[in-house]
């Protein structure tokens, strides 16, 4: 089974991401259907949508699709999770259209001005009721927040956690060196798996050359059962379009032998989101 893990949909007539005004190849409405050919010339099965705004009609609007479709196996969406009552509208969204594609939850952290914002009371509140809905909890978060992640993941071991983008590392010696030994600690958390996801648009350069570090890093420290492939489609297009993602991907994996590599590229996904075949 063949997953890609992280990639996103969004329609500018429904509701506008400002995020994407300075880039003339965001700044369009995406659909599955755009992606659906990428997705059947490589052979993926299974697709995980995640939210693009801490807006949440969205996550409705994304279980509707998710409903219909036959890629899209799960959702990310987002709910408020300082919302004393947000296992109210968890179990809300479960009984909705495609209410049982809801897999987890993510919070634009990198967003927040506080970069301890995951160790607030409320937060963690919020984190153990969606594990108490059996749903994952995607981190987004930058380098200055990649130490409360650290401890929140350690603090909550009844919380899965999948962390995005491998943290979006940045290629800085003194910063690289910090990212590793938040990863060799997070290899500590067996409830924490990481996506190898979003690193295109950060590099410059050849890609291979620029991630492979990074790559064999996570490798040694958490091992290829607990990584996962996302696009980060359409995210990625102005770096690099999805094939050549997923090639990239591949290459930074190739040493890896055949169960490895499936991990890596589906079996971790589908058992951490619980997608079945």
């Amino acid at each position: 089974m063949r997953v890609d893990a992280h990639h996103h949909v969004w329609d500018l007539a429904v509701r506008d991401l400002p995020w994407t005004h300075g880039s003339p190849v965001l700044h369009r409405t995406y659909t599955v259907d755009d992606l659906r050919p990428a997705l059947l010339r490589n052979a993926i099965d299974a697709t995980v949508v995640v939210q693009t705004c801490a807006v949440a009609e969205e996550t409705a609007e994304l279980l509707a699709l998710a409903a219909g479709d036959p890629h899209m196996r799960g959702v990310v969406g987002w709910a408020d999770l300082t919302d004393p009552a947000v296992a109210d509208r968890l179990a809300a969204l479960r009984e909705g259209p495609g209410g049982r594609a809801l897999v987890g939850l993510r919070h634009p952290v990198t967003d927040e001005a506080d970069p301890d914002w995951l160790a607030r009371s409320e937060v963690r509140r919020g984190l153990r009721a969606a594990a108490d809905a059996g749903l994952v909890h995607d981190l987004l978060v930058g380098a200055d927040q990649l130490p409360a992640a650290v401890r929140a993941v350690r603090e909550l071991p009844e919380v899965r956690f999948v962390l995005d983008h491998a943290g979006n590392p940045v290629t800085d010696p003194e910063a690289f060196a910090l990212w590793a030994g938040h990863m060799t600690a997070l290899a500590a958390c067996p409830n924490v798996a990481v996506k190898l996801s979003g690193l295109v648009t950060r590099t410059t350069g050849d890609p291979v050359r620029t991630l492979r570090p990074f790559t064999d890093v996570l490798l040694s420290a958490l091992g290829p059962r607990r990584l996962m492939y996302g696009s980060d489609w359409p995210v990625c297009l102005p770096a690099a379009g999805y094939d050549e993602v997923l090639t990239l991907a591949e290459t930074l994996t190739a040493g890896l032998g055949t169960e490895e590599s499936e991990a890596v590229f589906g079996t971790t996904a589908a058992r951490w989101y619980g997608i079945g075949t």
